[in-house]
């Protein structure tokens, strides 16, 4: 992916090639510019790639857009202020139209462990309760995909890890294929069945590193050695194993 800039042409993305498999969890992870969101833009057919293809299911993006099999939740809930929980929720569907399939807003509010707030508006609710409404929002139309950008970015570490945990529970019970774009390590491997580990730009794919630990998967399991080990290998591969890179000596 190139971008054309009155500066001139800036390369986002340089030969990336990856195949993320029906009901699997990746993250993605990389340093801040190296085109991580930009990857999501394209798969989500926000963006056009300026070179290559891209197939979700065998499709173009366009037209697995056009099926509402395409879910995107970004770092910010962008909710509507004046709608309930309950209407945010339903907004796909208002934009989709009453003819496509679509799940029950009120079982999705009982998914997301909204229960008793579906008339509440976004400034009554905290940040962890906003995006489990974006998530809720984002599988209204049963995507096949769900694409999620940075969702706990923004939260504190306490509120992030039991939405982790939220978020896990949820996919299991959809089987929706989830890439999720984080800065965290523990997060991505916490979360992933395969961490895809990219270079500053261009962005490039350096390292895939597999998670071959058991699920279902609670906190706890952060203090296994496995999970260490695998943590340092994502650290590994995002920084070359050169300690410099993390300041230590």
């Amino acid at each position: 992916m190139t971008f054309a800039l009155p500066s001139g042409p800036l390369t986002a993305l340089e030969n990336i090639d990856l195949d993320v498999k029906a009901g699997e969890f990746c993250a993605v992870i990389g340093p801040s510019g190296c085109g991580k969101s930009t990857l999501l833009r394209l798969i989500a057919d926000v963006l056009k790639p300026t070179r290559g293809t891209i197939a979700i299911g065998g499709e173009p993006p366009e037209i697995a857009r056009r099926k509402h099999q395409i879910g995107f939740v970004f770092q910010a809930p962008t909710l509507l202020p004046w709608r309930t929980v309950r209407d945010n929720i339903r907004l796909p569907r208002d934009v989709a139209g009453s003819s496509h399939q679509a799940l029950s807003p009120d079982d999705l509010i009982k998914l997301v462990g909204l229960n008793g707030f579906e008339r509440a508006r976004p400034a009554q609710l905290s940040g962890g309760m906003q995006q489990r409404v974006a998530i809720a929002r984002a599988l209204l139309l049963k995507p096949g995909v769900l694409l999620m950008d940075e969702p706990f970015g923004a939260l504190d570490e306490i509120t992030r890890q039991r939405m982790n945990a939220e978020l896990l529970r949820i996919w299991v019970e959809t089987q929706t294929t989830a890439v999720l774009v984080t800065h965290a390590l523990a997060e991505a491997v916490f979360m992933a069945d395969r961490v895809v580990v990219m270079s500053p730009r261009p962005g490039r794919i350096v390292s895939v590193v597999a998670v071959d630990l058991p699920r279902p998967r609670s906190p706890a399991i952060m203090k296994d050695p496995q999970f260490f080990r695998i943590v340092n290998l994502v650290r590994d591969a995002l920084f070359g194993g050169d300690d410099a890179a993390l300041g230590e000596p």
